[in-house]
Order: structure tokens, then sequence, then C-alpha cells
């Protein structure tokens, strides 16, 4: 299925059962006006863990009622365990960051004795809506892991193949970048790119076609392909784009948002359930789509039956 913008995300999951979402320190005006908003498109029912009386006061402010909504009193420093807990006990199946540094949250979710730790790496998957452009972009890693390895590369690869395919694109388009598409010994980048291609050909990695090194506007654009000779199924045509390291992945989709006027949602995956990592900056909007996508995900692996078990640590 080609998804080709976050109205398409939001009508396909509109179809399907709500998600409950289980959110770690509730009270923060962004995070309560996207859950409004996600209440009212119907695909969600928030569970909000932290300050009742904050909650209360910052939903009042928002103008997002309450009622059936539950609440879990909990401290700052209790509630991402116990939001992390709901999820893991089947109450919630998504996870979402609230009012809580990302550290102190993502330590909970990877808590070795009752987090939500699969034995995959964790890694960030920001999505964009381009204008002129013909479907969703997903780029990987730009925000959790600073400068992978080939090992974590393979890792970073797979989990947005898995996340893609959990949304519907049954046979993603990987493309590996870098500067140019020529292999360099001078470009470490580029050896990783060719070893990467090679271990999907190998089914190291698995469920989609990759290819790479490819330069953005090969990966991209089918006239520049054509252009420089580039053939292949990935060229011209990516759904995905593995970056480098994390500067290149928060500059090129910083790019996106302020040069290109793009809308981006995105979410951490490889652990036991989608986990909604949104930063300070991003609006209710950015939060909104990062929800209808960690639902629509969440169904994908659900049907699955695979991603939500937690693994039994201990």
């Amino acid at each position: 299925m080609l998804i080709k913008n976050f109205q398409q995300v939001l009508e396909e999951v509109k179809t399907l059962p709500k998600m409950r979402i289980s959110v770690a320190n509730a009270q923060d005006e962004a995070v309560l006006q996207a859950l409004k908003e996600a209440v009212k498109e119907g695909f969600a029912e928030p569970v909000l863990v932290g300050s009742r009386s904050e909650i209360e006061r910052v939903a009042w402010e928002v103008g997002f009622p309450l009622n059936g909504v539950e609440i879990w009193e909990a401290d700052a420093m209790e509630a991402p365990e116990i939001a992390v807990k709901l999820v893991r006990n089947g109450f919630a199946q998504v996870l979402m960051k609230g009012l809580v540094n990302s550290s102190t949250f993502l330590k909970a979710v990877m808590n070795k004795d009752w987090g939500l730790r699969t034995g995959k790496m964790l890694s960030h998957i920001s999505v964009y809506q381009v204008n002129g452009y013909d479907r969703l972009l997903f780029l990987t890693d730009g925000g959790l892991n600073i400068a992978p390895d080939l090992e974590q590369k393979k890792n970073i690869c797979q989990n947005a193949i898995d996340f893609a395919r959990a949304v519907g694109i049954t046979q993603p388009k990987v493309a590996i970048l870098s500067a140019n598409e020529q292999v360099n010994p001078k470009m470490p980048v580029t050896l990783e790119a060719q070893q990467l291609t090679q271990m999907a050909q190998k089914g190291e990695i698995r469920g989609a076609l990759v290819d790479g090194p490819l330069a953005l506007d090969i990966a991209i654009n089918e006239k520049a392909a054509q252009h420089k000779g580039i053939k292949g199924p990935v060229a011209g045509h990516a759904d995905i784009l593995l970056v480098p390291d994390i500067e290149a992945g928060n500059m090129l989709g910083k790019s996106i948002i302020y040069f290109a006027g793009g809308i981006m949602a995105g979410l951490v995956w490889g652990a036991a359930a989608p986990v909604v990592l949104p930063s300070r900056s991003d609006t209710p909007t950015n939060k909104l789509m990062s929800l209808a996508l960690a639902c629509l995900a969440g169904h994908g692996v659900a049907g699955q039956d695979h991603y939500f078990r937690c693994r039994q640590i201990g």
C-alpha cells in the first residue's frame, strides 16, 4: 500500500478499534491538545499518568473534557514506571512521553525487570509529508542513536522496515544515503552502505528492497536517477532514508520542515509497543500524527501476533 499523506493515515486508523495510550507525566499542554484531537478523531483512549490536579488544570486550559478518561495519580518520578507497566501488563497498547526528560523516560522503557525490552535495539523513525512528493518519507535515525556502527545500522534499518510494513507498506524501498553512489575507501559511509546492501541480498535484512550508497537526489527523484544512469528498484522511489548518523538525520529532517514546509511525525521502534517520544518543539499536529502512526502500526504488528507480548525477563 502506498501511503500518500497523513490524512490517509488518519482515515485508515479511524476504521480500526481504538488503541489505549499510556501517557507518562501527562500534564503537558501540547500532549493533551494532541490527545484531545485523537479522542475527537476516534482512534485513541488515553490513560493519563501524573499529577491529577495538574492534568485537570492543563486539560481545562486546552478545552479537553476528561469525562471517562482514566487518570492514575503519580508523582513525577514514579509516573514513567507506572505508564510503562500499564503497557507491559496489557492495559494499554501505545506508550507516550509527556512532561518528563527523555533519558528518564527511556530508562523506564528499557528497565530490565518491568520495562518493554524485546532484545531489539531502539531507534527513532521520523515520517515526513513533503509538498510535491507522492508518498510519506521515512527517515532514520535522526533522533536517538548518535553514531551507529555497521551492526547498529543493520538493526536501525530492520526496525524501519518492520515499522513501514506495520503501517501497510508491504515491500518498502530503503535507500542507504551517502554523498554519492560510488563506493570509496576514503568514505567509510559508502563502504557500510555497500555492506548493508549485501546483507539484504543475503537475507540478513528482511522484508524490503535495500540499495546503497545512494545520494539523496538519486534516492527520491526518478529524473535525477535517470540522468545519472542509476538503475535499480530503489533509485527514485525510496520510502525509507537511512542516514549515516544523527547529525545528518537531524539536519535533513529540519531542512524538510523549515525549508520545504514538511509535516513531521515520529516514534521510537524496537520496544514491545510503539513509543511516541515527542520533542518540546513538536506542535500538537506533529504529536497527533505521531499518535495516529503509532496506533496504526500497533494494529499492524498486533495482527502479526508477536509484537505486543513483552519478553519475560528475570
